[in-house]
């Protein structure tokens, strides 16, 4: 998660690859399907791993970056979705969005989940935001297993730069006409999911997105809060300043857990929801299992809902 400022995109490309058959329009499932916390687990793994390969980081213009983004585009590819790689230059240095469309659905109604991959530049940053990256993936992942066919089209994106000021996702938004634009149905973004000492923050641009969350937490009978803490500081905001419907999930930054929110979700009162955020620390073991489990469910709930 960003926290502060933001820059100027300076140039792109765009290079494309297509894998899949093109599915055909129909309703979807009532239910999605339950997601595997260990599948999710595997993915920051994977992301630590690359991290400590590469000098301790996934940052914007470092290798980890760019490894990172081709791990999450090989295991899309062979699942059949279509991907691109949205190049741009930042700070001298080229970073990457991965665009992941998933065949079928109207392309006048266009339901996107995003997550930044980028680190910051003195840690692997796997609840930020690792956890975010690896939920989508997994959730994309159960859309393919599923041979889902949606009625809205389904597009999942994974940033770059976040963390130097949305760069990444204010270029992609800018790069589209406004026809485009008007073409998102909505856009749910999912910036640290799995804190270690977890709330569960539902964000409340929208009313209408807001409520596919709450009432699917109500129904677990875990109590949520609305998320204001990151206004404007992750890459909904791009989205949202273009006149698109948001939506989003968060467990908390640096930020202390009073008493009441430590009632409604265990874990510690007077403590950060998450101590290593922004820190070398943040690595494979700053993850809460429950919440991650729990908020990617919800991610899956709100993915399948929200295209049918």
């Amino acid at each position: 998660m960003l926290a502060a400022g933001a820059c100027t995109v300076l140039a792109a490309g765009l290079i494309s690859t297509a894998g899949g058959a093109q599915a055909t329009i129909g309703a979807a499932p009532k239910a999605a399907p339950d997601i595997d916390v260990k599948n999710v687990k595997a993915d920051l793994a994977e992301l630590q791993k690359i991290a400590e390969a590469n000098g301790g980081n996934r940052a914007h213009g470092r290798p980890g970056h760019k490894a990172s983004v081709e791990f999450l585009k090989g295991k899309l590819d062979k699942a059949g979705f279509t991907t691109k790689l949205q190049e741009f230059d930042h700070n001298g240095a080229k970073g990457y969005n991965l665009i992941a469309d998933w065949p079928g659905g109207s392309a006048d109604k266009v339901v996107m989940a995003g997550s930044h991959v980028d680190s910051i530049s003195d840690g692997p940053g796997i609840n930020d935001n690792g956890s975010g990256s690896a939920g989508i993936l997994e959730v994309a992942l159960a859309v393919a297993k599923a041979d889902l066919k949606p009625t809205k089209h389904l597009r999942f994106a994974w940033w770059g730069a976040e963390e130097d000021g949305m760069i990444g996702s204010s270029h992609y938004v800018d790069s589209l006409d406004s026809g485009e634009v008007s073409k998102i149905d909505a856009y749910l973004n999912f910036d640290m999911i799995g804190s270690p000492n977890p709330g569960y923050f539902v964000y409340d641009d929208d009313p209408q997105l807001e409520k596919v969350f709450t009432d699917w937490y109500a129904d677990k009978k875990i109590a949520t809060a609305h998320e204001d803490e990151s206004d404007g500081r992750s890459d909904h905001a791009p989205f949202k300043d273009k006149g698109v419907k948001v939506g989003g999930l968060f467990s908390g930054a640096d930020y202390k857990k009073t008493e009441k929110q430590a009632k409604d979700w265990g874990g510690k009162a007077g403590e950060a929801f998450d101590p290593c955020y922004h820190q070398a620390c943040d690595d494979a073991s700053n993850v809460d299992d429950k919440a991650l489990d729990t908020n990617t469910d919800a991610i899956a709930h709100a993915v399948w809902k929200l295209s049918s």
